[in-house]
């Protein structure tokens, strides 16, 4: 993990290299680098909710779709202070789509890594998410995450169809055996036929219903 970023005067930051002024970068993409969180959270709450809520006591999640948490990318100086009122954050789940142009999905990687390495600047908690697609996105999936610290994973719509399962499951292993995480959130459903064998190398399960999920279960 190296390379320390500069900055260039006079030129407009389209590109938010404010995010990362300060980051150390890791792997050949130069992914920017995050520190070790080991707080666990006890409540999630949407992105789009706590924008408007006092549940305060609950970690900020972007399991939501892109049109949605794309503002924290493009105004995250605004958020700040709303984001500060919460217990942590979970960094943007930004999509990795494997029929995305692989460049966008590298860029979507290196996106939520600048984001969560920014708040963890300004003094916010921060679980590193883990997104990726197929084989070519492991490396950068774990790419400036360090290792025995607490990561978070979305399984939703990555379980229930067997394909996707299949690459869920490729993806999961190749994260855990590079990262070995002290405790996986998991955003979705956690079925033992999935993370089972992680319960067993003792590390900490923590799932959390999706919002679908929580309807479902109201309409009951």
């Amino acid at each position: 993990m190296s390379k320390v970023n500069s900055s260039r005067t006079g030129c407009k930051d389209v590109f938010h290299a404010f995010l990362v002024e300060n980051a150390t970068y890791d792997s050949a993409l130069e992914i920017p680098c995050m520190d070790t969180e080991t707080k666990k959270p006890r409540n999630l709450i949407p992105f789009s909710k706590a924008l408007h809520s006092k549940d305060y006591n609950s970690w900020i999640h972007f399991y939501e779709d892109d049109v949605v948490i794309e503002r924290i990318w493009n105004r995250i100086q605004t958020y700040l202070p709303i984001l500060k009122r919460f217990e942590g954050v979970i960094s943007p789940d930004f999509s990795v789509y494997r029929d995305m142009p692989l460049v966008m999905q590298f860029w979507n990687i290196y996106r939520s890594r600048a984001v969560g390495h920014w708040l963890q600047e300004n003094g916010i908690p921060v679980i590193p998410n883990i997104r990726f697609g197929d084989y070519r996105t492991y490396e950068a999936s774990c790419a400036g995450i360090k290792r025995h610290g607490v990561i978070s994973i979305g399984s939703h719509g990555c379980i229930k169809i067997r394909t996707e399962r299949e690459y869920f499951k490729a993806g999961l292993r190749y994260v855990v055996k590079a990262l070995e995480p002290s405790a996986l959130i998991i955003y979705g459903t956690a079925p033992d036929e999935v993370f089972a064998p992680y319960k067993r190398m003792g590390i900490d399960i923590v799932q959390f219903d999706s919002y679908i999920m929580q309807i479902r279960k109201e309409n009951k």
